[in-house]
Order: C-alpha cells, then sequence, then structure tokens
C-alpha cells in the first residue's frame, strides 16, 4: 500500500517529469533512476510513474541507447557479435550467436507471454493446496499450464537478452569485464520479468531497462573501483558529467564548477566534492613518458622518505659516534649502545642490560655513568657538539 506521503512524492515526481518532458520532448531512464535509486523499493512507484507517462503520451527513452534507436524497437542484428568484440573471448561470441537465434517480440506477442506467466504463478499455488489423487484431471492441466508459464518466462528472457547486451556494452572499460556486466544485466532482467505488469500497457522493453541498467550500474559501483563508491552517489556523478558534457556543447569550452551547480541545484562545494570522488586512483605502475620507459611512482615524491641531505647527515653521525665510542672498553662502548638505542635497535633498561652481562642493575648504572664522564671531555665532546 502507498501511504499518503509517498503518494505526494510521487506526485512531484511525476510533475517534474511532466516538465521536464514539455521542455525536452521526453522523459529519459536516468531522470526514472535519479528519482528512483532504490530498484527493490520504489518498483510499484516506478509502474505508477511509468504508466501515468505514457497514459500522457509521454515518450521514456534511454540516452544510452538513444543512438541505436527506440529501445522499444532493436533492430534484428542489435548485439550481433561483431568489430565491437573481436577482442573478446570465444565464449562471448558463442553467447551472442546463441541469443540472436531467438526473435524480438511485439507489444502483441509480449502481452500474451506475460499472460502464460502469470497464469502459471496461479496454477503452481492452487497446484499446492489441492490433493492430486483427489482431482487428478485438475492436477494434470495445472501442471501443464506451469510447464507453460516457465516455458513462457524463459521465453520471454531469451528474447531480451540483446536488450542486455545492448546496454553492458555501453559500459565497456568501466572496471568489470564484459561477460560479467551481461550476467549482471540478466539479473536484472530477471527482476523485471518477475514484477512486469502487462495490464499497465507498455512495452516491457521499456520496463526492463530500467532493471537492467541499474543492476549493472550497482555492479560497477561494487566491483568497478578499487575505493567503492555508494550507488547512489555514482548515479550523482552521472548525473553531473552529463549536466557537464550538455554545458561543454553548449558554451563551447569547459564549465565552470558554479555553472555545473546552478544547473543541478547544487551549492559550488557540493559539486566539487562530487567531481573529487569521481576520481579515479592510478598506479603507481603506470608506464610514463612517449617510449613508456618510466613508471608514474619514479616522480611521486615520498614524503615519509628522508632527503639526501637528511641520509649524509645521519651517516656522518653515525661514524663519528662510532669514533667517539671506540675510544671506550668494549664493555662500557656495549652498554651505552644498548642503553640508548645507538644500534637502531630498542633502548634497554638497567635490569635488561644486567642480565645480558651477569651484573648488577646498579652495577651497570656505575659503568654507564663512568663512560658517560670519559665522553664528556671537552676534546671528545667537541666531536659531537656539531650533531646536537
Amino acid at each position: 500500500m502507498v501511504n499518503e506521503l509517498q503518494r505526494k512524492r510521487i506526485q512531484a515526481i511525476i510533475d517534474t517529469l511532466v516538465l521536464r518532458a514539455d521542455a525536452q520532448g521526453y522523459v529519459t531512464i536516468d531522470d526514472l533512476i535519479t528519482y528512483f535509486p532504490d530498484q527493490d523499493t520504489d518498483h510499484i512507484a516506478i509502474r505508477a510513474v511509468i504508466t501515468y507517462l505514457r497514459n500522457q503520451g509521454i515518450d521514456i527513452i534511454d540516452t544510452e541507447l538513444k543512438n541505436d534507436g527506440d529501445d522499444d524497437n532493436i533492430s534484428e542484428d542489435e548485439a550481433e557479435p561483431g568489430a565491437a568484440f573481436d577482442e573478446l573471448e570465444d565464449s562471448v561470441g558463442l553467447y551472442l550467436k546463441e541469443m540472436s537465434r531467438v526473435p524480438l517480440l511485439s507489444m502483441a506477442e509480449e502481452q500474451a507471454i506475460a499472460k502464460r506467466i502469470e497464469l502459471g504463478r496461479a496454477s503452481k499455488i492452487e497446484l499446492a493446496h489441492i490433493d492430486p489423487n483427489s482431482e487428478p484431471t485438475r492436477a494434470a492441466k495445472l501442471r501443464l499450464l506451469l510447464s507453460d508459464g516457465e516455458s513462457a518466462w524463459e521465453h520471454l528472457i531469451k528474447a531480451n537478452t540483446r536488450l542486455v547486451v545492448s546496454i553492458a556494452k555501453r559500459y565497456l572499460g568501466r572496471g568489470v569485464p564484459f561477460l560479467d556486466l551481461i550476467q549482471e544485466g540478466n539479473l536484472g532482467l530477471i527482476k523485471a520479468v518477475e514484477k512486469f505488469d502487462y495490464r499497465r500497457g507498455f512495452r516491457f522493453s521499456t520496463y526492463a531497462t530500467w532493471w537492467i541498467r541499474q543492476s549493472i550500474t550497482r555492479s560497477i559501483a561494487d566491483q568497478g573501483r578499487t575505493i567503492r563508491i555508494p550507488v547512489h552517489m555514482i548515479d550523482r556523478i552521472r548525473a553531473l558529467y552529463r549536466v557537464h558534457q550538455e554545458l561543454e556543447q553548449s558554451l563551447g569550452r569547459k564549465p565552470l564548477a558554479k555553472e555545473i551547480a546552478e544547473k543541478l541545484n547544487l551549492s559550488v562545494s557540493k559539486v566539487q566534492w562530487i567531481m573529487r570522488i569521481s576520481w579515479l586512483p592510478l598506479s603507481l605502475e603506470t608506464p610514463m613518458g612517449d617510449e613508456e620507459e618510466s613508471e608514474l611512482g619514479m616522480f611521486v615524491e615520498d614524503q615519509e622518505s628522508p632527503s639526501p641531505m637528511d641520509v649524509t647527515y645521519q651517516s656522518m653521525m653515525r661514524d663519528k659516534i662510532n669514533e667517539v665510542l671506540a675510544t671506550l672498553s668494549p664493555r662500557e662502548a656495549r652498554i651505552l649502545r644498548m642503553r640508548f638505542g645507538l644500534d637502531g635497535g630498542q633502548d634497554y633498561t638497567l635490569e635488561e642490560v644486567g642480565l645480558k652481562f651477569g651484573l648488577t642493575r646498579e652495577r651497570i648504572r656505575q659503568i654507564e655513568g663512568k663512560a658517560l664522564r670519559q665522553l664528556r671531555n671537552p676534546h671528545k665532546a667537541s666531536q659531537l657538539k656539531d650533531y646536537l
């Protein structure tokens, strides 16, 4: 059931989409994704909005497929394996050839198949509630209807796999393998079949496109980036770059963040933040130069590593300390090294040093004090003064 708050939200979205349709002559699948980012909870609202827009004679198109024709009328050779897939594995080509054997469906055929699927579902429910032994004829008939519904379900899936491929190939190069994109799109297609209501009067491909693209974009959001970005932010990034391209074409230059913000009705800081999180990470092993002889990491300064001057200074100080300690007895020098971590290791307590030498804590303190007094000799101290 739709409560009053949800009804007002849906009406507000419809009003916005109608205004957009008046301005540009149509609304897009992207517009629906923007307003309904959660496909699992918004499907009832989506159906209501699509039905209303269709009844008002407003076209709903997919801008990703606009160059290839309307999504309701995909050509027979759409998604055939060709130049776009020459470099893909043989398994992809075989899959595309297999799917292209299933003819596309007209709107009347989609509705007829949807009715068979619905009848099959109803038969399954009824079959679970009757006794086959007492009603064998009825049970046999229900099994036939159930089997026919399952065949219709499979037919509707296969007849629309080319739509999945058409959408999936627009997302190549986003960090997810092509076959994985197709499989994710197929999951969206299956959801569309489960939720499609032929009584609404719109084409199945129009309804399925939203589910397919949503499933694919979710997959890219989860798998396509080293650092995952939430799905709703992926949608915002796509909307931002779409506006960026529109402004760049109309202005003849790259738009400013302020101009993008005005178009999206966002603050400038919000636009700048979205642009920052959209940046993709680069590998330090990325080849650089005309002949790719060097890597990016060679040009990135390591802020944590010491400078050459620091390294030289540390080396000279270490040599001078060793030179001064050499004037002490081996035992005194070793005790000072352990007590002050002069070998680059940890600082030992008097008790720990005593255990190493088999001496008491007090005796180690006495030896340490004697050694330090020797180092305070003006001649020896002057050698270390420059490093203090």
